[in-house]
């Protein structure tokens, strides 16, 4: 599972939710690789250049392709923002098992509102450079799995879209 959208659209809380039910089914082991989490851990020394950000996707899609080639759950909450990055992350995960990439189409304007970082306010004042969706862009998906607005849905009821979509696709029962 992969949650591509911009900072504030309600990946890492979709993302906890998914957690959380997978766990429930006590199926498969289940690994949560949050954004910020792993950019904290795995990638602190790189910045927000194009190429870091490239670097960045990269090495969560290596982890996420190791725990799916043993045979794991791997929910990635990552901003993502660019196509190639993400096509690379998918390419390296097919061998191993399914792929499903879920766009958080949530609106600019919804994220910036629950700015919790206060990362685009810093944008908009000036203050910060480089903010994806602000002045730097974010690449829409062109074919996700899944397109969830979460201005239009809560956690839980993206959730339950998305394991109706397993559930059609015969990833769970």
């Amino acid at each position: 599972m992969f949650i591509t959208g911009l900072s504030g659209s309600g990946k890492s809380t979709l993302a906890k939710v998914l957690y959380v039910r997978f766990m429930e089914m006590r199926a498969r082991s289940v690994s949560l690789l949050d954004g910020d989490i792993v950019r904290k851990n795995l990638s602190s020394e790189l910045n927000f250049s194009r190429d870091h950000r490239n670097l960045n996707v990269h090495r969560i899609g290596f982890v996420a392709s190791e725990i799916t080639k043993n045979r794991g759950i791997v929910i990635c909450a990552p901003i993502a923002p660019y196509g190639q990055s993400r096509h690379t992350v998918r390419e390296m995960i097919l061998p191993y098992g399914g792929f499903i990439e879920v766009f958080m189409s949530t609106p600019l304007e919804i994220c910036e509102q629950r700015d919790r970082k206060g990362i685009y306010a810093k944008a908009r004042a000036g203050i910060m450079k480089g903010v994806t969706g602000i002045d730097d862009p974010y690449e829409t998906p062109q074919s996700p799995e899944l397109s969830i607005d979460t201005n239009q849905l809560t956690p839980t009821e993206a959730a339950q879209e998305i394991f109706l979509f397993l559930e059609e696709q015969g990833y769970i029962r």
